[in-house]
């Protein structure tokens, strides 16, 4: 086989249309755009893909999609002492104020 050349029967133009949309969707402008990010050769950067390539990839952005919208276990964060609940809990105004008094210079956005 040639170098560049496909091993195997070419993608249909809607496996290559659904693999655009899901790339797309990832925030790929094209094929090229997502060259180096999906690891696709130079073939595949100018949209030419066998079927079962187009479908590995159209699995990994489907997989990579479900992932992220699938809610993760949420870890708590690190626990706060009390008087960084106070802090937190302070109007800005008076955090403000008591900066002020230390000596930082405290600017409104």
């Amino acid at each position: 086989m040639a170098f560049g050349q496909q091993s195997g029967p070419p993608a249909s133009n809607r496996q290559v249309q659904e693999l655009l949309a899901l790339l797309r969707d990832a925030g790929h402008s094209d094929f090229r755009d997502a060259r180096g990010p999906m690891g696709f050769n130079q073939r595949q950067a100018a949209g030419k893909f066998t079927r079962d390539e187009a479908a590995a990839f159209i699995e990994q952005l489907q997989e990579a999609s479900l992932a992220a919208t699938t809610p993760a276990e949420a870890e708590p964060g690190p626990r706060l002492s009390a008087d960084q609940q106070a802090i937190r809990r302070m109007p800005s105004h008076e955090l403000a104020a008591e900066l002020d008094r230390r000596g930082w210079i405290v600017i409104e956005p």
